[in-house]
C-alpha cells in the first residue's frame, strides 16, 4: 500500500484555497482521475471534478497536474514518479468550481471558424454520386481530425493567457482540418476569419499546444500551414 498526498486548488465561487488529502492506493497503475474519484467517494463529496468516458476520448477531465495540462484519466500515478500530486484547474479558463472550468468560450471560437464542410448544397442533394476521397487527400488533414476539443492546448498557450480575443490553437486547428478537406469549399470564408491579428498572426510559435495534446495532434503545425496558405494566396491549404 502506498500513500499519496494530493494537493488540490479549490474554488467555491467566491474564494480560492489549497486543500490536501492523504490517499492510500494499492497500485500505481491507476489514473489521477481514479484518485480524485476515490477522494470524492471516501473523503470529500464536495470536491468538483468533471469526467465522462474515462478513456481519453471525451476530453472532459482536462486539468493541470504537477504543472502540466493533462487529461486526468490518461495520467497514471506511475508516470508522475512522485508521491505528492498537485492538481489545478486548467489555466486560461474561468473556473466554475474546483477543477471544473468553463469551456464555452473555446467552443465559441471553434464555432467561429465554421467547423464543417462548406459546399454547394445543390451539388450535395442533386448529384447521385458519393463524395469520395483519395488516400493522399485524406492524408492532408487526417492527423488534425483527432482533436477531441479538450482545451488543454488553450490552457498551455502563452498567447491565449494574455490575448483574450486570440482564436487559439483549438479553433485554428479546426480551421485547417476543414479547409484542407478536399470536399470543402469554405477556405475563402475561413481565410477572412483567421487572416487578422486575432487569428493566425498572433501565434508566436511556442508549440506548447502541440506538446500537451493528449491525442498527438500538432495544432502548432496546422497554424503554420494556415499561415503558409495565406501568404501564398493558395486556393486551399
Amino acid at each position: 500500500m502506498k500513500s499519496l498526498v494530493v494537493k488540490v486548488k479549490r474554488f467555491d465561487g467566491s474564494k480560492t484555497w489549497w486543500q490536501e488529502y492523504k490517499v492510500d492506493i494499492s497500485s500505481e497503475k491507476i489514473s489521477v482521475l481514479d484518485v480524485l474519484i476515490k477522494i470524492k467517494e471516501e473523503q470529500d463529496p464536495t470536491l468538483a471534478v468533471r469526467y465522462s468516458c474515462r478513456m481519453a476520448i471525451c476530453g472532459s477531465c482536462g486539468m493541470v497536474i504537477n504543472g502540466i495540462p493533462r487529461l486526468a484519466c490518461q495520467t497514471l500515478i506511475s508516470e508522475l514518479g512522485d508521491s505528492k500530486i498537485i492538481v489545478e484547474p486548467m489555466w486560461n479558463h474561468k473556473v466554475i468550481k474546483d477543477l471544473v472550468v468553463d469551456l464555452e468560450p473555446d467552443f465559441e471560437k471553434v464555432k467561429a471558424v465554421k467547423p464543417y464542410i462548406i459546399c454547394d448544397t445543390k451539388e450535395i442533394y442533386e448529384k447521385d454520386v458519393e463524395f469520395g476521397q483519395r488516400p493522399e487527400e485524406l492524408e492532408k488533414y487526417y492527423n488534425f481530425a483527432y482533436c477531441i476539443q479538450c482545451g488543454l492546448c488553450m490552457a498551455a498557450c502563452p498567447v491565449v493567457a494574455s490575448h483574450e480575443r486570440f482564436l487559439g490553437p483549438m479553433a485554428l486547428n479546426a480551421a485547417y482540418r476543414w479547409s484542407a478537406d478536399s470536399r470543402d469549399q469554405g477556405w475563402k470564408e475561413r481565410a477572412k476569419i483567421i487572416d487578422r491579428e486575432e487569428g493566425v498572426w498572433s501565434c508566436h510559435l511556442a508549440y506548447t499546444c502541440s506538446a500537451v495534446c493528449p491525442r498527438g495532434v500538432d495544432p502548432g503545425f496546422s497554424i503554420q500551414l494556415l499561415k503558409a496558405a495565406l501568404i501564398r494566396r493558395t486556393k486551399k491549404p
